[in-house]
Order: structure tokens, then C-alpha cells, then sequence
């Protein structure tokens, strides 16, 4: 009976190993959103400081914290192999929930999954209980630790508020101090603002870091504790002499060195404090396994765990060995950069394509904060208006252009006050014991930050706020779908006991590998997206022309294809096919609305003597555009067609829309080789191809209308049929255009002496 319990064991810190590889990929976003950011230092460097950080937290952790073992539940109230079916139920859920989450690209709580994993899973073994043991208590609720589940509760929502209302406000008073020039003012603020910003983060490493360590005696902790506001003062005037020093003497730009410090600080705090989220777990299923196994006790139904609640300290090698794991996929998970790139895209301070979509919530948020703006705006005086404008005045053009080419997202002045306001909310929350989640505060403090630096402009506001309202709703479904899981996975392995447990785990693995599967997919697209947003600072004519080229010969074939395939998978009416190809054409969709978002930049980006080569370059994509629309409309239609089981296209229908497709692919191959050469003299033949296929489909009509008349084809027949006639028509209007744009494009970049440029 003992080997099920060993296989669970073993199983536990298997998941605990892939909890810490998918939970630092969630939580990197805490400490590693500000240093990349504003580009504090090489990111090599930022990685080596975080795992630095990540590492020493890990030796100055308290080891196990209670929660795991008894802060949601009574120990003592639930029998061994219960407790493990709770823990078994625990683990699965984390490690699966939290994977979705960072494949989503969400940052979300990884406190609050534990919470609430726990009390789902508790909920349903005590519910449980009480349904099948009629010796049992009856009263759940006294298998539980309800008031600190309700005191998580109200931490999220009061971190949320709190967090946003002081990133906000402490950076507007920072950014009139020191304006958006701040090197200008660095030399005269830099030492006290740095002297503050440090003592703060020192203050937050002492109360979250060492007050945990083994090594520090009782006394010198409450030394700290009583003598906090005498240190605190002659901290800040003892380094803002020194910061000072280093600005004159040196000329360091002492920001970096807080935002570093701040990183370090930071990722020794998730380390040291929320490794329980991650090994706590497995760490109680494994003391509860040898408490069982030293009591002797025969039948583990029957065996009370109420030895869980007593203090049991964690190897210290099982910390260090998660601090090495933890340090290894923070330098090569490409999900943590992932999480990271969210929180830095919502608050760029840069205006460009945006990853969420606005909704009616956000609209009216922004509308509501102009229509505020206006009525204050009435009230300022105009003098002191005059002032706060002339303080928050944006850089100018060469500077904006200067941080885009370095990929700065936000300067040195918002990284560190996220940081000091993130260290600050989060160590003032655990003097007063309020279950802040880093999580939470960091998220929401950039996010202040963020609207206080005026990054949400007119322009990127509505997408801000959607994507910021997106985060926030993931956080709660997080505590929602923990419980739910947790506490059905529970469910079924109290009832279902061996069997349910290895079908568990087997059903766990193959939706890691799914999400693995569904992450490497995504990450494609994001590379190619990457490669369509280019960040080069300036583009020459003779790139742009090579870069047009690549686009509209991908676009042609591309169009050929999906057009070809749609049709035969529509003759053949093979459902799976027409799925295939329908998933296909919304990438199509997906990439050329990339590149006519991305319009604005790369006009921009070209030289000033390219007028010209602009114009010509917003009509090629705007015909791209419409193609990729033309085939989406047909593609939808065929498929939704097939997936309702109507009748198939008549045998005179197919060979219609087989002559109309056979011109419109030789019409694009005529198009493609005159682009791949430049040879544009036969510009003509173009011309009379597109006659001619206007004329197959005005045919096609004609004859289809003839159809109707004499009753042989029902009217969803015809609809699908007269759709794809009239698509395809628009189809070969806009390859045309396309064609006319791209010469157009190509003869004015060049002038009259075209050369064949090589792709």
C-alpha cells in the first residue's frame, strides 16, 4: 500500500520541479520589468543580477512557510491519504493553470493560485467527509483557516487600488522634479532622490529578506524593528552623500545602480518568500509522508496528520537546488520573456501596434477620464497649467529617436519609482502581516507609472486600459478556476483513489505537452510578427523596394494557393481540409494587418526625399489588406457551407470556377515574374488577363442565373456560389492594383532605369 504513496511522493516533486519552471517563468515579470524596460543595463547583466537575487533568497528563506501545510486547512481533521489526494489535487492544477497562463502571455498570482488550490481541494475532501464518514464533523467550515482566506481576499483587491493610486501619484511628483530631461537635473536631484530610493529598497530587503534568515538572531531583528526610523534617516543621508559623490566625482548615472538594486531586491523577496508557491507542496506531501511512515502506523484511512501543523524546518540543500532550477530558466525561459514583454508593451511609453483590443469597458473608462481631464483643465489656473506643462513637456524628436533605437520602452525615473513604490507597498504590507502578492503590487505600480507618465495618450489609451482590464480579470478567474479545478480533481481522486490517480497524471503531462505544442506555435508567429515590425531606425529605398518585393510576391503566392485549395476542399466537400485551409487564410488576415499597422512606422523610418516611395508603399499594403479579405470571405462561406451539410456545387459550377481559377493563377504567375524582374513592359498582358477572368465570371453568372430560373440550383447553392463569383472578381480587381501600386512604387524609387534588385 506504501508504494502508491511513494509514487505520489515522487510524483509531487516532479511537478514541483516543472511548478518552478513555469511558475518563474510567470513571476519574472516582478523584478525583471523595470531594468528591461528602460534598458538600466545589458540584459545579461539584468539576468545576472535577478539570478543573483533569485539565489541568496532562496538561502535566506524561512524554508517552509505554514501555509502549505496548515494555513487553509486543520491538519488534524484529515487523515494521510487524504491530505496527499489534496496535495496530489494541488500540484496538478498549478502546474497546468499556471503553463496556460504564461503561454497566454498573462502574469498572474502565483499566491493566489496556491490559496485558493488549497481551499478547493480542502473544500471538496471536507465535503466529502462529511457525505460518506457518518462519524465525521459535519461542519466544513471547521476544516478550515476561513479568516485567512478572507483576509488573501481583501489583500487583492486593496493591493490593486492602492498600488495603481501611488505609482500614479508618486511619478507625477517625480516627473515634475525631474522632467522627462532628466539628465539635466541628475546632477542635483540624483543624490537625494538615489539616497531615498536606496535606503528604501534596503529597508525592503531587511524586513522581506533577512528577517527570514536562520543566521539572525531574535535580537538583532528586533533591534532593526525598534531602531527602524533613526536607521532609515541616517541610511538616506549617509547614501545620498555617496550617490552625490559618485555624480560629481564620477559622473555615474546613479539611477541604474537603483534600478539594479532594485531588481536584485526584488527577485531575492520572490525568491525567499514565494518559493512555498512552487515546493511548498510538494515539500508538506513529503514530511507527511515520513511522519506517517515513522509513526508505524498500519492503515493511512486512519492515520490523523496532526504532526503537519507542528514547525518543520526544509533541508536546506532542497532550497538551494530550487534556487539553481529557479536561476536557470529565469536565463533561458523564453515564457518568462514572454510574461515580461506584456507588462513592458502595456506601458511603453511610445505609441505603436497594440496587443489587446479595446471593448466597451475600456472606451468608456477613456472617455470618462477625458471629460474629467476637460473640467479640471477649467479649473487650473492658467499660470500653474503654464508650469506643469513646461515640467512635462515630452522629449524631443531626436531623443524619442535615440531611446527607439536603443529599445528603451520607459526611462530610468519610472524603473526606479516602480521599484521604490513596488519595495515600499509590499514591505509596509508585511509589517502589518496584510497578504500583499508581488504579483499584484509590481503589476499595478507599473501601471501607475505608466498613466502618470501620460504613456496612455489619446492614441494607446483605450488599448491600455483593455489590456490592464484583461490582467486584472485573469487575476480573479486565477482564484476561480483554482478552486474549481482543484477542487473537481480532488473530487475524483477521493472516489476514484489508484486508478484516478495514474489517469490524472497521464492526462497532466499530455496538457503540459499540448501547451508546449500551443506556445512553440505562438512563438512563430511572434517572429514573424517581429520580423514585419522592424526596429530598424531609418530605411533606405533600396531596402524598402527589397522589403515591398518580399511582401507582394508572399502575398501573391500565398493568395494563389489558399484560393486553389479552397476550391478543390470545397469540391470535395472534405470538411478537415477546408478547416486547415480556413486557419491558413486567418494567418494571411493576421499578417497583413501586421504590416498595415505597422504602416505609420516604416513611413516614418524612410528618408525625407521619399515622399514618393511612401504613397506607393501605403497603397501595396492597403491591396494586400484587401485580398486577404477577399479570400477570407470566401474561405468562411465554403467552410460554413461544408460544417451545414448542404449539397454540394453542381458539375457545371466546378468547371466554371476551374476556368476562373486556372486564368486568375496564370494572371498572378505573369504578375509575380514581372516583379521578380522589374521587366515591366508587358504591363498590358496584365491588363487583358484581368478582362479575361472578369469575363469567365460575368459568364459564370450569367449562366448560374439561368440556373436559378430553371430551379436547378437551391438557394443555398446559390448564395455560395454568387459570393465566390463576386469575391473572386474583387479579388482579381485588387491583384491588379496591386500590380499597378507596386510599378508605380518600383518606377519612382528607381526612376526609368529599373535594375533587377535581387530578393
Amino acid at each position: 500500500m506504501n508504494t502508491i504513496y511513494i509514487i505520489i511522493v515522487a510524483f509531487l516533486f516532479l511537478l514541483a520541479i516543472m511548478d518552478l519552471l513555469v511558475g518563474v517563468g510567470n513571476d519574472a515579470v516582478n523584478f525583471l520589468n523595470s531594468a528591461v524596460g528602460s534598458k538600466a543595463a545589458p540584459f545579461k547583466l539584468i539576468l545576472a543580477v535577478a539570478c543573483l537575487g533569485v539565489l541568496i533568497g532562496t538561502l535566506f528563506s524561512s524554508g517552509m512557510m505554514e501555509i502549505a501545510r496548515s494555513g487553509i486547512f486543520n491538519p488534524s481533521m484529515f487523515y494521510f491519504n487524504e491530505v496527499m489526494f489534496i496535495f496530489l489535487a494541488v500540484m496538478i492544477t498549478d502546474v497546468v493553470m499556471l503553463d496556460a497562463f504564461n503561454n497566454l502571455g498573462l502574469p498572474t498570482s502565483t499566491t493566489v493560485s496556491l490559496i485558493f488550490e488549497l481551499l478547493g481541494a480542502s473544500v471538496a475532501i471536507a465535503t466529502m467527509k462529511t457525505i460518506t464518514d457518518p462519524e465525521a464533523v459535519s461542519n466544513v467550515a471547521e476544516y478550515l483557516n476561513t479568516a485567512k482566506v478572507l483576509a488573501i481576499i481583501a489583500g487583492i483587491l486593496l493591493s490593486v487600488v492602492v498600488a495603481f493610486f501611488f505609482g500614479t501619484v508618486i511619478q507625477y511628483i517625480s516627473r515634475l522634479f525631474f522632467t522627462f530631461r532628466y539628465k539635466q537635473k541628475l546632477p542635483y536631484l540624483g543624490g537625494i532622490w538615489a539616497g531615498i530610493s536606496f535606503t528604501i529598497i534596503i529597508y525592503f530587503l531587511i524586513l522581506k529578506g533577512i528577517r527570514g534568515a536562520a543566521f539572525i538572531d531574535e535580537a538583532t531583528v528586533q533591534y532593526i524593528e525598534s531602531h527602524t526610523a533613526s536607521l532609515m534617516l541616517l541610511s538616506i543621508i549617509g547614501f545620498t552623500i555617496i550617490f552625490q559623490l559618485l555624480i560629481w566625482l564620477f559622473k555615474i548615472n546613479v539611477l541604474k545602480i537603483v534600478v539594479l538594486t532594485g531588481t536584485f531586491a526584488l527577485a531575492m523577496a520572490f525568491a525567499g518568500n514565494d518559493l512555498v508557491n512552487f515546493i511548498g507542496v510538494p515539500m508538506a506531501g513529503y514530511e507527511s509522508f515520513k511522519i506517517y511512515i515513522q509513526s508505524g502506523a498500519g492503515d493511512p484511512n486512519s492515520f490523523l496528520m496532526q504532526a503537519l501543523a507542528q514547525s518543520i524546518k526544509s533541508p536546506w540543500y532542497f532550497l538551494l537546488i530550487a534556487g539553481i532550477i529557479m536561476s536557470l530558466t529565469l536565463i533561458f525561459s523564453r515564457k518568462a520573456r514572454t510574461v515580461t514583454n506584456t507588462e513592458v508593451n502595456l506601458g511603453r511609453q511610445e505609441e505603436g501596434s497594440e496587443r489587446f483590443s479595446p471593448n466597451p469597458f475600456s472606451r468608456n473608462v477613456v472617455r470618462m477620464f477625458i471629460t474629467f481631464g476637460n473640467t479640471v483643465d477649467k479649473i487650473i489656473p492658467e499660470r500653474i497649467k503654464g508650469f506643469i506643462s513646461s515640467r512635462l513637456a515630452p522629449p524631443d524628436e531626436e531623443e524619442i529617436k535615440q531611446s527607439r533605437k536603443q529599445g528603451v520602452s520607459f526611462d530610468l525615473v519610472r524603473a526606479s519609482v516602480n521599484l521604490v513604490v513596488s519595495s515600499a507597498l509590499i514591505a509596509y504590507g508585511t509589517s502589518h502581516k496584510l497578504p500583499l502578492s508581488t504579483t499584484y503590487v509590481t503589476f499595478m505600480v507599473a501601471m501607475g507609472t505608466s498613466f502618470a507618465d501620460g504613456a496612455w495618450g489619446r492614441e494607446s489609451a483605450v488599448y491600455r486600459v483593455s489590456g490592464v482590464m484583461t490582467v486584472i480579470i485573469g487575476w480573479f478567474l486565477t482564484a476561480l478556476i483554482a478552486f474549481s479545478v482543484a477542487f473537481i480533481l480532488a473530487t475524483i481522486i477521493f472516489f476514484g483513489k489508484i486508478p484516478a490517480i495514474v489517469l490524472l497524471m497521464i492526462l497532466a503531462g499530455l496538457m503540459l505537452v499540448h501547451q508546449q505544442k500551443v506556445f512553440v506555435r505562438k512563438e512563430k508567429e511572434a517572429k514573424i510578427a517581429q520580423e514585419i515590425l522592424s526596429d530598424e531606425t531609418s530605411m533606405s529605398t533600396e531596402k524598402m523596394i527589397i522589403r515591398c518585393n518580399n511582401d507582394v510576391l508572399s502575398a501573391l503566392e500565398t493568395t494563389d494557393s489558399l484560393y486553389t485549395r479552397i476550391l478543390a476542399s470545397l469540391f470535395k466537400e472534405d470538411r478537415k481540409k477546408l478547416k486547415r485551409v480556413h486557419s491558413e487564410v486567418e494567418e494571411f488576415n493576421k499578417r497583413t494587418k501586421l504590416l498595415k499597422g505597422n504602416v505609420h512606422n516604416v513611413v516614418e523610418k524612410l528618408k525625407e526625399d521619399s515622399v514618393e516611395t511612401g504613397h506607393f508603399y501605403v497603397q501595396v499594403i492597403d491591396y494586400m489588406r484587401e485580398m486577404a479579405h477577399c479570400i477570407g470571405y470566401i474561405a468562411e462561406p465554403a467552410l460554413n457551407h461544408v460544417e451545414n451539410n448542404h449539397k454540394g456545387l453542381l458539375p457545371a459550377q466546378k468547371a466554371e470556377l476551374i476556368k476562373i481559377s486556372a486564368a486568375l493563377s496564370e494572371l498572378i504567375r505573369i504578375i509575380q515574374n514581372m516583379i521578380e524582374t522589374h521587366n515591366f513592359e508587358e504591363s498590358d498582358k496584365i491588363i487583358k488577363l484581368h478582362q479575361q477572368v472578369n469575363e469567365y465570371i460575368d459568364r459564370a453568372r450569367k449562366d448560374q442565373v439561368k440556373r436559378i430560373k430553371n430551379h436547378e440550383a437551391g438557394t443555398k447553392n446559390s448564395l455560395l456560389y454568387l459570393n465566390i463569383l463576386a469575391e473572386t472578381k474583387n479579388l482579381s480587381l485588387f491583384i491588379l492594383n496591386l500590380f499597378k501600386a507596386h510599378r508605380d512604387f518600383i518606377v519612382s524609387s528607381l526612376g526609368q532605369n529599373i535594375q533587377v534588385i535581387n530578393k
